[in-house]
């Protein structure tokens, strides 16, 4: 399998877990397997969703990649600018936190720090459920310079440094499944490469023993979201499979399922999506037009975050 495919299963992956997930939002363990007892999941409308249609998650992620591709670059300040505009236009759904950063009316330097600042907590998995696209344009630049992208990035909304973290590992284990690595195998490597303050955190949800019923958090909280989506990804051998797993966790269903799929589709390929999940999938990009879009165009926004990067 190339490059080209895992980088495609990630960007698709991220955005079909995202919809797949968004009914089962804030639904109790096992609500995929009550649904769905054969385990063949079909995408369907509810909880405010249309037939495939992708949240926040998915938006943000989309408005991320797009900015890297027009300023060539990581333009903290452009993407909080889109960010701002997706915001005002009205999404069908948007992050408490994420909602009051990019209304705060500060500067795009300091309305995270001041949120987490007057809030204490502020380690939300907001930052992580829109990291694959990016982590696939940095992926090329190595270790340091992708984890050093990932907090950059997870700053704009996230002030607490868990978040940054967060997004640290996980661009670092999508980096190592874009080369043909095993992630889960990364992960002593990647803890290494976390800050000492939060590595020892980090490891316990890591660990190969770690099972998301350990959780102390919600799983809207970006600790047992990431661990949720390794788990997933350890305990099963298909993409299909993964998903299914994670959104039985029940919860931030979709958010959790967004990261699972973003991992499973770079490990497993873009092969391995299910079409009658592709076909009925779209991305609205409220502020920034009334085309959504569909799989075909992320497929290409992929092929694009590949050849663009440096």
């Amino acid at each position: 399998m190339d490059r080209g495919e895992r980088a495609i299963g990630a960007v698709v992956g991220t955005a079909v877990g995202d919809a797949l997930g968004a009914p089962f939002e804030f639904g109790p363990a096992g609500c995929y397997t009550a649904r769905f007892p054969d385990g063949r999941g079909e995408m369907h409308a509810g909880g405010g969703w249309d037939l495939g249609e992708a949240t926040d998650d998915t938006q943000m992620a989309v408005l991320t990649a797009q900015s890297l591709l027009e300023r060539g670059d990581l333009d903290l300040h452009d993407i909080f600018r889109r960010f701002q505009r997706w915001a005002a236009a009205g999404p069908k759904d948007i992050g408490l936190q994420t909602e009051a950063v990019l209304g705060s009316g500060l500067p795009w330097d300091r309305a995270a720090d001041a949120h987490f600042a007057t809030n204490a907590r502020a380690a939300g998995n907001g930052a992580l459920m829109r990291a694959a696209p990016p982590a696939v344009y940095f992926a090329r630049q190595g270790t340091a310079a992708t984890m050093d992208a990932a907090r950059r990035l997870a700053s704009l909304t996230h002030g607490d440094p868990a978040a940054w973290e967060g997004s640290a590992l996980f661009h670092e284990l999508l980096r190592v499944a874009l080369d043909g690595g095993d992630p889960l195998a990364a992960v002593p490597d990647a803890l290494a490469a976390v800050h000492p303050d939060h590595r020892e955190r980090w490891a316990v949800i890591l660990a190969p023993d770690w099972h998301p019923s350990a959780a102390t958090e919600f799983n809207g909280a970006v600790w047992p979201c990431l661990g949720s989506a390794l788990w997933a990804l350890r305990t099963t051998g298909s993409f299909a499979d993964a998903l299914g797993a994670a959104i039985d966790l029940g919860g931030d269903t979709d958010t959790v399922a967004a990261v699972t799929g973003g991992l499973a589709g770079a490990v497993h390929g873009a092969a391995a999506i299910p079409d009658r999940w592709t076909r009925p999938l779209h991305v609205p990009l409220p502020g920034f037009g009334d085309t959504p879009l569909r799989a075909d165009d992320l497929t290409l926004l992929a092929g694009r975050l590949l050849r663009t990067a440096a």
